[in-house]
């Protein structure tokens, strides 16, 4: 390793940990050392120190040990004659620097609660997130296992101009990756670079500003090291197997932009630590052979137009980007931008004007394959700030296509439109919502480009199934009302013929292993009545999957001789999840809780918890940040199930599932359901209720507390044994 970078990341960590340690002593002296400290919203603690060493700081005084162990790592300053070896010194300072810049973070949110937003996008008055919750880490989350976001950017500084930032920002969202973004340059900074330019930022857009310090490293490293914990299931304090773990399954690089400081130097040596190599636009020493990293450890003096090219090769990620003919950029990092205010050019849908999508079948002969038809007013023909109301009618044909595969290709219009650098997509069928900006109808998008889209991406992603499809949009009222009628009845049978499918009646159902990039020992298997616990996933989609990828993650599973048909367990899928799960769990049951239940990854939409005083069960989804009856919040319950582990008394599961007939069936199904919060009774509402009906008990949701009522068993069996609540008087639960 090169002296003058082993040199400058030691001086670096001194620096750091004598503020941290100043600090600390300032933060005592004015709270006390029993004064409660950490990030907000996370069962992480301060995650990297938690990672490594295992050691909850919940409150002032468990920082003194962690600065003492930051001492013990730090190397003494290279020597100009005989120097040490270079290489591991500096890597102790860089781990020493990550766990004092914590401890600094930590204490900023106790002197200035206000000085990040705390949320997923920028507020008026402050761009600054701060430290991701454990809500955005387990819905991003998601993302990196199914490959959408195949690794993250550590952006740390500033271009040399805004136009310069962008390109580099939007080259990056081209490649699927996120960009976390800290430090100042200048006095310049990536993020507020990027606003200057008009680039959207925030979580949706995946351009996130953690914080305008250099100390705002930890915040993404630190989501790396929760990944590790929350999804591969590494224990708190195995830093070995989690810096592994990180070196081989999150894709991600530094990106420092500008003079590289002693300080910044002392962070990139951290992030070498993880196995992530620093790609500089700064001519510094290069560290090039093999070692902690996959490839190169330190590469510089790369231009501007090169960077994100070679950043992907030295970290050796395989980007699959298949370019769309369109006049914007186009791919997932655009799907979480909005379109608002003086920005809208056209409007559709959205209680403004009626909407609707529909994919049909049509015989070969009825589709020309890439056709596209606008039939009423194009973009080009209305002034700016137009609401027209719209129908997609996208009409395919194949001798493998199969109307169960209709809804699959519907579903993708939502994500697939979105993706367009310019285009807001909100809801699907006939509650759909599109805006478009105006910017991006200034590079030339139209809607017949719609069109192209779903031509191009349909077939890219499902052309197994199909042969031809054609693209027709309406934008007369006429159009859409005629399209409305013929997609509604479409819409009807198919739901029919989906609720009406069984566990009971069904030979096979399917697997679903993408999670296992992340969660190695977890085995999903979905059936028709028990759909994917992230709730992207159902009998249906996965059936579709395998027919297009036969050898991808969705695996047909035979079920065999049942073995308990009240838990859920046949003897195929016991045998399916020992082997997928490399001889890591023998079997699970598919309607139970307490039995042996179903294991999770980390990505699941809600979490049931057994509440035996309340004779009853609990579900909270991951949106909810508040306290649950169970004594914890969903953060700390995902600490529980997650990482392919069963847990006896706690399951994953998704938001579909609850209204399904099979869950917790063993248990007694919903009539042992006795909280959830308000947003989640709201969410499933309709279809809640009418499973509630099908059971005889047709105000049962109104029977079922929420945190209005209380968030302790103590404080919602009131209320359970005034409404009549079912599981009071059901045999006990344990």
């Amino acid at each position: 390793m090169s002296k003058i970078i082993a040199s400058a990341a030691i001086r670096g960590s001194y620096k750091i940990i004598e503020r941290a340690e100043n600090k600390y002593k300032d933060a005592v002296a004015k709270w006390g050392p029993g004064q409660a400290v950490g990030f907000p919203n996370t069962a992480y603690y301060l995650p990297i120190i938690y990672a490594m060493l295992g050691l909850k700081v919940e409150k002032l005084d468990d920082m003194a040990p962690v600065l003492k162990r930051c001492r013990l790592l730090l190397p003494p300053p290279v020597r100009e004659l005989h120097p040490l070896p270079y290489l591991a010194p500096a890597l102790d300072a860089g781990m020493a620097t990550l766990f004092a810049e914590e401890i600094i973070e930590a204490i900023r949110y106790l002197e200035t609660p206000d000085f990040y937003t705390k949320t997923e996008d920028p507020q008026e008055g402050n761009i600054w997130l701060g430290a991701a919750d454990d809500v955005i880490l387990r819905k991003r989350g998601v993302e990196f296992v199914d490959g959408t976001a195949p690794g993250f950017a550590a952006v740390l500084g500033a271009a040399p101009t805004a136009e310069i930032a962008a390109k580099i920002a939007i080259e990056l969202q081209q490649k699927n990756l996120y960009v976390f973004m800290c430090g100042e340059n200048q006095e310049n900074r990536f993020a507020e670079q990027l606003m200057a330019a008009g680039v959207q930022i925030g979580w949706p857009t995946r351009l996130v500003p953690f914080g305008p310090d250099v100390s705002a490293t930890v915040f993404a490293l630190g989501f790396a090291a929760r990944a590790a914990m929350s999804f591969g299931g590494i224990k708190p304090g195995d830093f070995r197997a989690n810096l592994i773990y990180n070196k081989d399954r999150i894709f991600a690089f530094a990106m420092p932009l500008g003079y590289v400081s002693d300080e910044w130097y002392a962070n990139a040596a951290g992030a070498i630590n993880f196995g992530f190599p620093v790609i500089a636009d700064s001519c510094i020493p290069e560290v090039l052979p093999t070692g902690i990293c996959s490839y190169e450890h330190v590469v510089s003096g790369v231009p501007h137009d090169k960077i994100v090219a070679r950043a992907l090769e030295v970290r050796g990620l395989k980007v699959n980007v298949t370019q769309v003919p369109v006049p914007v950029a186009y791919g997932p990092a655009f799907e979480g931008e909005r379109v608002r205010g003086d920005d809208i050019y056209l409007e559709t849908g959205g209680g403004r004007t009626q909407m609707v999508e529909w994919v049909t079948s049509k015989r070969m002969e009825e589709v020309e394959d890439g056709r596209i038809e606008v039939i009423g007013p194009e973009i080009t023909d209305v002034p700016a700030g137009t609401k027209l109301p719209l129908a997609i009618a996208v009409e395919v044909a194949g001798r493998q296509m199969q109307d169960d595969y209709e809804p699959i290709l519907e579903r993708q219009v939502h994500h697939l439109l979105n993706y367009a650098q310019g285009v807001m997509h909100i809801g699907q069928r006939d509650i759909a919502w599109l805006r478009v900006s105006k910017s991006a109808v200034e590079k030339g998008f139209r809607l017949r480009d719609i069109g192209v889209i779903l031509h191009a991406k349909l077939h890219q992603d499902f052309g197994r199934i199909f042969d031809k499809l054609q693209v027709k949009l309406y934008t007369t009222d006429a159009g859409v009302k005629e399209v409305s009628a013929q997609a509604k009845a479409a819409y009807a049978l198919r739901d029919a013929r989906v609720e009406g499918m069984t566990d009971e009646t069904t030979d096979t159902y399917y697997s679903c292993t993408l999670c296992q990039s992340f969660a190695p020992s977890h085995v999903c298997v979905i059936s028709p009545e028990r759909t994917g616990l992230c709730g992207s996933y159902n009998w249906m989609d996965c059936k579709a999957s395998f027919e297009i990828n036969p050898t991808g993650p969705n695996q047909p599973v035979p079920k065999g001789e049942p073995i308990d048909t009240r838990l859920g367990q046949w003897k195929g899928v016991n045998e399916f999840i020992f082997k997928a799960s490399r001889g890591k769990m023998p079997s699970y049951n598919f309607y139970s809780i307490i039995v042996d239940p179903a294991t999770a990854c980390g990505c699941m939409e809600c979490i049931a918890a057994i509440l035996p005083t309340c004779n009853g069960v609990m579900t909270v989804n991951r949106e909810f940040t508040g306290m649950t009856p169970s004594g914890m919040k969903f953060t700390t319950l995902a600490g529980t199930v997650g990482g392919g582990i069963s847990t006896p008394g706690f399951v994953g599961h998704s938001k579909y599932n609850v209204a399904q007939r099979k869950f917790i069936s063993s248990e007694g199904g919903i009539k042992r359901l006795v909280w959830m919060p308000r947003m989640l009774k709201d969410e499933i509402r309709d279809r809640f209720n009418a499973r509630a009906v099908e059971i005889g008990i047709p105000n049962l949701l109104d029977m079922i507390a929420d945190e209005s009522v209380g968030t302790t068993e103590e404080a919602i069996l009131p209320f359970l044994t005034e409404k009549g609540h079912p599981a009071i008087t059901m045999e006990p639960i344990m």
